[in-house]
């Protein structure tokens, strides 16, 4: 449970129809299979002792007393388990019959909750059975299994050694409902919702049950745990698929049909309890007034949910070109406004011939397009120096060439070299003023000329530079609209990409090029007219730096919680001590580069991070980075 990771199941036992001992065998058979897994939270189906579909036995006194002799039996059997079980059955209270989860350790019922909403249409008759929970606070009641123990749907189950671990339990219909149990467990502290059902399966069923799952998640920011009834119901009339889900906050981390048996992963507690902190929309209520405690001993937890290695990139084809074709919409849109708003005739871009430049002059055409504007109106400026080489320079201009777009080329190079005379530097030395100047140059030129053609200068820097301050203040750093601020470097080349795949200009072959071609400032001079300076020698890797960037900036995580999900996602293309390497300088430039973010130009926001200092990411540039960087020392 180390970071917050809580394995937790969904278990489908061999059932026979009112053979409760047999299914009181499974059930803790099951149990035991879990404990030996590592499961902390195993859900079961629902009235799994007798069967769902026992019909008017459930008003069979043998059945009903069977069911409790099964739950005392499992009890017996499990007095040694550590696992929190979601047990189902139908229970006598107080001379109503409920249909009833029991939620079970160590030989102890920690609680009954009663499911509240019953359904009584189509194939359903559960009216004709049993009552709807009480409509009262969770209240005490004798001779459960010889235990007194506490009855009433929406209490919680507290884990004293892991506070942000909370459970709630609804049954079926519950989930179903517009008003579910589940909401108000959540506004009251539940982190993690367990369903016991039998849902038979109904073409389209399946997806509209994953929808209602993955949804019920996301706007509870809870884990949600449902396991559905499989084999063994009657299939009189219906077929029951044993459908089980494991979501996060809107993300399905596991999912299985018409299988029995277990279906394991991790629900990350933490990373709930931090995004509740964040938007502040649950506010829990004091452990007194909901439930009981129950204690786990903490061991670590071995990961098994995916973790994709580039979390701002989508792994399907599909879903990846809808992320591009999104984020080129909101970034021409915004772009769009701002040249409409502001009167510009031109927009002033410079054009390198690498990925941010490209990704920008191609996002300023979409922009024209929509405004109905000739592509003349975009003014691409190539600005070779001391380390342009032919290749981005031909680049430049093929693309430039292609897209329509007017095309200036102005060589600062003598300009740089006056500058240097002017403030005394040696031209041999090639230090951060060398580099520096050069960038600084090109942005004044690009101002320039966007005042003496009335038009702005649209920004070409991504969000990953952002991050690690890779850029020149007051040179690139600068613009009056930065359409690349918020898109990660990762995702930068996709976009290309996408764009160069959708290509009907004639653009294809070019931007194939550019994103073959390594990325860098180019500002240190050629080696045999080869790029001699490559980023990611200097920086590190953008992948694991855009990695480091979400977990960081998105959830909130330690640097030992990132580095282990980093080596788990990426542990195949570096090693640990690589990985820790290029982590531990990613928090020294974060913390140490702020005063360039503090000062950003405008840009439009695509994602869930950004960086923006009037938005997203307020810190001061005086901030220090030794808790962190105490932390990132520790894993060595």
């Amino acid at each position: 449970m180390k970071d917050g990771f809580i394995p937790v199941a969904c278990g489908a036992p061999k059932l026979r129809l009112a053979d409760c001992m047999f299914n009181a065998e499974q059930t803790f058979s099951m149990m035991r299979a879990a404990e030996r897994a590592g499961v902390k939270v195993l859900i079961l189906p629902e009235l799994g002792l007798t069967g769902y579909s026992c019909g008017d036995l459930f008003c069979q006194e043998p059945l009903l007393r069977g069911a409790e002799e099964a739950l005392c039996t499992v009890l017996a059997a499990t007095r040694n388990l550590e696992v929190v079980t979601a047990v189902g059955l139908p229970l006598r209270i107080q001379n109503n019959l409920y249909n009833c989860a029991a939620i079970i350790q160590r030989g102890e019922i920690l609680g009954v909750v009663p499911k509240s909403y019953l359904p009584n249409y189509g194939e359903f008759y559960e009216k004709r059975w049993f009552a709807p929970a009480p409509n009262c606070k969770p209240f005490f009641v004798d001779h459960v299994c010889g235990q007194t123990v506490l009855f009433g749907a929406g209490q919680l189950f507290w884990c004293s050694e892991i506070p942000e671990l909370v459970l709630g339990f609804e049954i079926c219909e519950d989930l179903w409902s517009p008003d579910s149990p589940s909401i108000q467990m959540a506004k009251n502290g539940a982190t993690f919702i367990g369903n016991l059902s039998a849902s038979n399966e109904v073409l389209g069923k399946d997806a509209y049950r994953r929808q209602l799952v993955s949804m019920q998640s996301a706007k509870l920011l809870c884990g949600y745990a449902y396991a559905s009834a499989g084999a063994g119901e009657s299939t009189s009339d219906l077929v029951f698929g044993a459908h089980q889900l494991i979501a996060e906050n809107g993300m399905i981390l596991a999912e299985r049909r018409f299988e029995g048996g277990m279906l394991i992963s991790e629900v990350d507690v933490q990373r709930l309890a931090y995004e509740r902190r964040r938007t502040q929309t649950l506010e829990p209520r004091r452990m007194s007034e909901t439930g009981v405690c129950f204690s786990l001993y903490p061991t670590d937890t071995k990961l098994t949910r995916h973790v994709s290695p580039m979390p701002f990139v989508p792994e399907g084809r599909e879903e990846r070109d809808a992320r591009c074709r999104e984020i080129l919409l909101i970034a021409s849109l915004g772009l769009k406004e701002r040249l409409a708003h502001s009167g510009a005739r031109t927009a002033v871009v410079g054009l390198s011939g690498g990925l941010d430049s490209t990704l920008a002059v191609l996002i300023t055409g979409l922009a024209m397009k929509m405004l109905d504007r000739p592509m003349i109106d975009i003014i691409a400026v190539t600005m070779p120096c001391f380390g342009t080489t032919d290749r981005t320079k031909n680049n430049a201009v093929i693309l430039a060439e292609k897209m329509g777009v007017v095309l200036r080329t102005v060589d600062i190079s003598q300009t740089v070299r006056s500058h240097f005379r002017d403030i005394g530097h040696d031209p041999e030395d090639h230090n951060v003023a060398y580099e520096n100047a050069q960038a600084r140059e090109r942005t004044q030129v690009l101002m320039d000329i966007a005042n003496d053609t009335g038009g702005i200068v649209i920004g070409t820097g991504d969000l990953s530079e952002l991050a690690l301050g890779w850029c020149t203040y007051n040179g690139d750093h600068m613009s009056m609209y930065g359409v690349n601020a918020s898109i990660p470097k990762t995702l930068v080349r996709y976009l290309v990409g996408y764009l160069s795949a959708e290509d009907d200009e004639g653009l294809h072959d070019v931007l194939e090029d550019i994103l073959d071609t390594p990325v860098s400032p180019e500002l240190l001079p050629a080696v045999q007219g080869e790029i001699s300076q490559r980023t990611e020698d200097l920086v590190g890797p953008y992948e694991l730096h855009d990695f480091f960037l979400y977990y960081v900036l998105r959830w909130g995580f330690s640097p030992a919680k990132v580095f282990r999900l980093a080596d788990y996602a990426l542990g195949k293309r570096y090693s640990r001590d690589v990985i820790l390497k290029w982590l531990k300088i990613f928090y020294r430039r974060f913390f140490s580069q702020q005063f360039k973010r503090n000062c950003l130009p405008d840009g439009p926001k695509v994602g869930t991070v950004a960086l923006s200092p009037r938005g997203d990411w307020r810190m001061p540039s005086d901030a220090k980075a030794n808790l962190w960087l105490a932390e990132a020392e520790a894993l060595e």
